[in-house]
């Protein structure tokens, strides 16, 4: 089984049984139990060496930015039993990261997402299609082939 990766440029196939995939998805389904919107999984290991994916969500309060980030953080913890080699934001949680190494996971509140447009930033690298596991509405660039 695969799933659809979408860029503006090309359609990109990765197994399902990749685990630093799975993470990733993981995390969004995460993101969402806990009412994030906009969530995005970016699979910059495409285009850069930084890490495979990016996952990016928004919440709309300091506290549900944190509720999301440790919602992701328990899941990751029980279903892979790993924690974030680093952390950063949680006092403020305006924007706090959590770095997996392979994931880097990005749950920022409106006006920083919007100021800092990692989307925007990483829009050459292909989008994983997450309709299939979280109830989303799919943009033009990341609508299922």
């Amino acid at each position: 089984m695969t799933s659809n990766l979408i860029s503006e440029e090309s359609t990109y196939k990765i197994s399902s049984e990749d685990f630093t995939y799975k993470m990733s998805v993981m995390a969004a389904e995460a993101a969402d139990d806990r009412k994030a919107e906009d969530i995005l999984v970016i699979a910059v290991g495409e285009v850069s060496v930084l890490a495979d994916y990016f996952v990016v969500a928004t919440g709309r309060s300091k506290a549900q930015v944190r509720a999301i980030a440790n919602g992701i953080k328990l899941k990751i913890s029980e279903e892979f039993h790993r924690e974030p080699l680093r952390s950063a934001g949680e006092s403020d949680a305006g924007w706090i990261l959590q770095d997996y190494g392979d994931v880097i996971i990005h749950i920022m509140m409106p006006t920083e997402r919007e100021f800092y447009g990692l989307e925007a930033f990483w829009g050459h690298a292909p989008r994983v299609n997450l309709s299939q596991f979280i109830n989303i509405e799919t943009s033009e660039t990341s609508m299922a082939v």
